[in-house]
């Protein structure tokens, strides 16, 4: 367990920061997207665990093909490293999205998606106290300014004081479990590849999945089914499998990878700021697809979220 705490080694001279934050940005859109995705998928009878379950096992076995097809030495890994790539893929993936899904289901999506990016703060409190690396006053000055607006993007003032005890632990616990992610994916990279690291991330978060719901409990008979595109495009349908595929692909597989690589390029504090647009683009998408409301609050939030991500951007 010591291993991943362990000081960072040098970080490579390749550093390309405007490919690191072009990937980050193009993670957040596709992750938001992915979001009402799920929601349709949700909408079909298919449990947050058995959706959470099929992201894992997919997103294991192509990032698994990918390896195997281009190089199969980077599968080599040694028995301390091993310890490692457990914490990671149980940890930082895993309960990343088990979390996520239990905190939604009991509290409202916009307050639980506000107490997770609180991730960024612990990573930059980590990095500071813990590893004793300097974070620069604007990183502060921005994650006060993100947080600030995405308080406004859900309207935090508008739920009441009365949370549910249960979702809000979940929410917390995403959070920090999220910021581990972060960290452990930033001290990764610098031993790995990162399709090779998401590999077995993925690979012993399905391993956890196949413990905790084993696979003949999953409805299968589901997935041949079409549902409702939901909202402005209610009239439209489209076969589970197919929404399935894109989650997988586009909302893992890609998403993740973008952001694991991102951190070759980035300290994992900006990453975490940037990866902080995701609420803000969920919301118009939400608007956009769904028919959400998207008021003066959440205009002026997301207004305040990107010039928080553009001050970090300008932090050397």
């Amino acid at each position: 367990m010591a291993e991943p705490l362990a000081p960072l080694p040098t970080p490579p001279r390749d550093r390309r920061p405007l490919l690191g934050y072009a990937m980050v940005w193009t993670a957040a859109i596709l992750f938001a997207v992915n979001g009402t995705v799920s929601k349709v998928i949700l909408s079909s009878g298919i449990s947050s665990v058995e959706l959470t379950q099929i992201r894992s096992t997919g997103a294991f076995v192509g990032f698994a093909l990918v390896v195997l097809l281009t190089a199969p030495r980077r599968f080599r890994v040694g028995r301390r490293e091993l310890r490692f790539l457990i914490v990671f893929g149980v940890t930082g993936v895993a309960f990343v999205q088990w979390l996520y899904f239990v905190s939604i289901h009991r509290l409202p999506i916009g307050i639980a998606l506000l107490i997770q990016y609180v991730a960024p703060l612990l990573v930059a409190l980590f990095v500071r106290l813990v590893l004793g690396r300097k974070v620069r006053r604007r990183i502060w000055v921005a994650l006060a300014l993100a947080l600030a607006g995405l308080g406004l993007v859900v309207e935090v003032w508008s739920t009441g004081l009365q949370l549910d005890a249960v979702g809000l632990a979940a929410a917390l616990g995403g959070a920090v479990a999220y910021a581990a992610y972060i960290l452990m994916a930033e001290y990764g990279v610098r031993r790995r590849d990162p399709v090779s690291l998401s590999a077995y991330g993925f690979g012993f978060a399905a391993l956890f999945w196949l413990v905790v719901r084993p696979p003949w409990l999953f409805p299968a008979n589901r997935v041949d089914d079409s549902v409702s595109l939901l909202g402005n495009l209610e009239r439209f349908e489209a076969p589970v499998w197919l929404l399935l595929l894109f989650v997988v692909v586009v909302g893992t597989m890609i998403t993740f990878g973008l952001v694991v690589t991102a951190l070759r390029h980035l300290p994992a504090t900006r990453v975490g700021i940037v990866a902080m647009l995701e609420p803000v683009v969920a919301s118009v998408v939400a608007w956009a697809w769904l028919g959400e409301s998207l008021g003066a609050w959440q205009l002026a939030g997301g207004s305040v979220v990107l010039a928080g991500i553009l001050l970090a951007q300008t932090a050397r």
